[in-house]
């Protein structure tokens, strides 16, 4: 009998064999950094039964030569969804290999390539990239068990006892920690911070890349106003870059123009959207000329939608005479709009030729290069998990008190937020109104860094924008790792 194909062996089997360990260098400030990458899965055990009933994919590298490894910094990294693989993270930002990509982010001819990545923070923080259940190759251990791993609650339970079996397994406790996520990776790290200030990990700091804590400060569902008021900034970054806005302000910077919409945002559109049809006709006419004024958009929609412009609208609409849709992850990308009259584009501009670089980038390098070999479908968008499961049991899903209550237990951990102007799924003015409306002391207050770049969703495939994001982050990972000794 033939041998078995390791290829074809199933993730359930491979699950609980020993992770794969390869040994890398790479040139990195004009220095050679060596550096091993264990890739593999830990499971996740009932608490009764002490039955595996779910396994997480995670690729983990550490920098060689390190004197004390167990004082090294230490840094979880997820992306969001939920139901999004942590590819982007991994693969885009901060491992020491990137995905190749145009200068502005935007996707290169096929066939995608890799390349070493200068802005990775190996040399700063060991990395663990990490799959939650139903994304990447993590998965449930049966079909049926999926549900206790797919809700708010449930994934924090999850990957709090992934970080749990980390430290334990690679004897890390006395590292300092980090988290940083994307998206509702964002989320999920700021309800980690007050589940695992709870059960005795205190994290030195926290990075949130796109943010998304108060689900009702980026909601343009009819009846929430704070919604709409929560997006006018970022529609007139992108209605800027478009040029579609008058001359005095498109001579001036995105930061300039955004500045003003903020003003007006906080003022004169909160008010006129509370008093609704308590206006005065001069009034309205009023609001809506400003409205114009920062979104390109004409009077008359604006008049038509009730000075509330939902985002799908503002996409269709802001190029409809070019017969183009804007993105929602990156309002500065576009696409031929194949319904000219539609209210909603039939995809994100932004995020469907980017699918298609990462998965094969990323499904090549895991077995080529890290020798992880199986047949099952790595997970990277959607289709690895049922229904999530929100807990409230009315309004919006808010996690700022996990976050508080980090804050209140451990002082000493720094908070840094990253935000793009350009970005419509997150939109940064409504990041603001979440920050500024934390209960939290003064000087947690102050520990908090945010940092602006003229960029999307996924503000590090802006090559740009992630130099010097990767240079903010050393300043302040440096600043929170010496802080706690």
């Amino acid at each position: 009998h033939a041998p078995p194909n390791p290829d074809s062996i199933r993730i359930s089997e491979i699950a609980t064999r020993p992770p794969v360990v390869t040994h890398h260098t790479m040139q990195l400030k004009g220095a050679t950094l060596a550096y091993t990458a264990t890739t593999g899965m830990l499971p996740i055990r009932n608490d009764t039964t002490g039955a595996a009933e779910g396994y997480i994919f995670y690729v983990a590298y550490t920098k060689d030569g390190t004197t004390d490894p167990a004082k090294r910094p230490l840094t979880f990294i997820f992306n969001g969804g939920p139901g999004s693989a942590t590819v982007w993270l991994h693969m885009g930002a901060f491992g020491p290999k990137r995905v190749k990509l145009m200068p502005d982010g935007a996707a290169p001819p096929p066939p995608p390539t890799l390349e070493d990545n200068p802005n990775t923070l190996l040399d700063q923080s060991d990395l663990v990239f990490l799959d939650p259940v139903g994304t990447g190759y993590s998965r449930p251990a049966k079909p049926a068990l999926g549900p206790k791993f797919w809700g708010v609650d449930e994934d924090l339970r999850t990957v709090a006892e992934f970080i749990r079996l980390y430290l334990t397994h690679y004897e890390r406790w006395s590292s300092p920690k980090f988290l940083a996520g994307e998206s509702y990776g964002t989320t999920r790290a700021a309800g980690l911070s007050g589940v695992l200030a709870d059960h005795g990990i205190a994290l030195n700091g926290v990075v949130l890349i796109s943010t998304v804590l108060n689900f009702e400060t980026l909601s343009d569902n009819k009846g929430n106003d704070l919604g709409y008021v929560g997006f006018f900034p970022s529609y007139a970054a992108i209605a800027w870059y478009h040029k579609k806005l008058p001359p005095d302000l498109q001579q001036q910077t995105v930061e300039q123009v955004t500045a003003q919409a903020e003003r007006f945002a906080g003022d004169g559109y909160t008010l006129a959207l509370a008093r609704g049809a308590g206006l005065t006709h001069a009034q309205r006419e009023a609001v809506i000329d400003t409205i114009a004024r920062f979104t390109g958009l004409s009077r008359a929609f604006i008049d038509q939608n009730d000075l509330r412009i939902p985002l799908s609208r503002f996409d269709q609409e802001l190029l409809r005479d070019q017969r183009l849709t804007v993105g929602r992850l990156d309002g500065r990308f576009t696409a031929y709009a194949t319904d000219a009259g539609a209210e909603r584009g039939a995809f994100d501009p932004s995020d469907a030729a980017l699918e298609n670089v990462f998965t094969p980038v990323l499904n090549d390098y895991v077995r080529r290069d890290l020798g992880f070999r199986d047949d099952e479908m790595y997970w990277i968008l959607g289709g690895g998990i049922g229904r999530w499961k929100y807990p409230q049991r009315q309004g919006y899903l808010n996690v700022t008190p996990y976050l508080e209550r980090a804050f209140a237990k451990n002082p000493a951990m720094k908070l840094f937020v990253v935000m793009g102007y350009y970005d419509t799924a997150t939109p940064y003015y409504a990041v603001e109104y979440t920050l500024d409306h934390l209960s939290i002391s003064d000087s947690a207050r102050a520990d908090i860094t945010t940092a602006y770049f003229p960029a999307g969703h996924m503000v590090y495939i802006d090559t740009p924008s992630l130099t010097r994001l990767r240079t903010d982050l050393a300043t302040w990972m440096t600043a929170a790792d010496h802080g706690a000794r």
